[in-house]
């Protein structure tokens, strides 16, 4: 059963074939999250775990995310923290089984930023501001940033951001590969649907196993990988996807190779 974007209040959801498409809609705060936002985006988690397709997450009206809702954030106490309410959404978002690409613009900061981090793709647009300004706020970024962000760009630039209060523009998110593509605002998702496009493309069961054994922790390696791969040999969509290449390379010798013994040759 597909999604009803009717049933979302905090979210705008479009839905195709393979994929589906969320945009943060809360444009007189940012986009800030708000537990709203986390309840519907584990409902949305919860389908595409059940029905596996791509994830494209944007922003509305030229920005991805704030942060936080901070009205809601001050009145947060220990019991809360410990609930773990963002950290929970994204490491939901970032297990899902197939790709997340996330597509910034403007402000994505906080936990906007914390769930960038969360997807396997980042693209952004030349406006975008980037970072975790949390410790200027009397807290810290606890709902991912500080083990997810110093494995995408390292422990020195991590601490920059993290320790320093550093927000970073597109040029230098793309100069640390923090984002893979700028691209102006006016075309930004379709530069993620060209994207999604690319990895619908690829044999879906493989790209999930992929993702998966990707993330595995590194004691798991090498034998999730060749374990992983003795599935994939056994799926029909090896031998499909296999004996087209080789009757598309066959087709084109023979063109590029027409037989001496063809009658019409003289």
């Amino acid at each position: 059963m597909a999604l009803n974007p009717e049933e979302f209040g905090t979210l705008l959801i479009e839905e195709r074939e393979d994929r589906v498409t969320v945009l943060l809609n809360r444009p007189e705060v940012r986009n800030a999250i708000d537990q709203q936002m986390v309840d519907e985006l584990h409902q949305v988690c919860e389908y595409l775990e059940r029905e596996p397709k791509i994830l494209i997450i944007a922003g509305v009206e030229g920005v991805f995310a704030s942060g936080a809702d901070i009205g809601q954030l001050r009145e947060r106490r220990r019991d809360d923290a410990l609930r773990g309410i963002n950290s929970t959404i994204f490491v939901r978002i970032a297990k899902l089984p197939m790709p997340v690409i996330a597509a910034l613009d403007g402000y994505c900061l906080g936990g906007g930023a914390e769930l960038a981090y969360a997807a396997d793709f980042r693209i952004g647009t030349p406006s975008l501001r980037i970072g975790n300004p949390e410790t200027g706020l009397g807290i810290m970024a606890a709902a991912g940033a500080t083990w997810r962000l110093k494995e995408l760009v390292g422990e020195p630039i991590a601490k920059e951001i993290l320790l320093a209060g550093a927000v970073l523009r597109a040029e230098e998110a793309l100069r640390i590969n923090l984002i893979t593509q700028i691209h102006e605002a006016p075309v930004l998702m379709e530069a993620a649907h060209n994207l999604a496009d690319r990895i619908g493309r690829q044999d879906p069961l493989a790209v999930r196993i992929t993702k998966s054994v990707f993330h595995a922790p590194a004691e798991a390696h090498p034998v999730i990988d060749t374990l992983a791969q003795g599935m994939l040999f056994e799926s029909q969509a090896k031998f499909d996807r296999m004996q087209a290449f080789l009757d598309k390379k066959s087709a084109k010798q023979s063109s590029d190779n027409p037989s001496s013994d063809n009658p019409d040759r003289t």
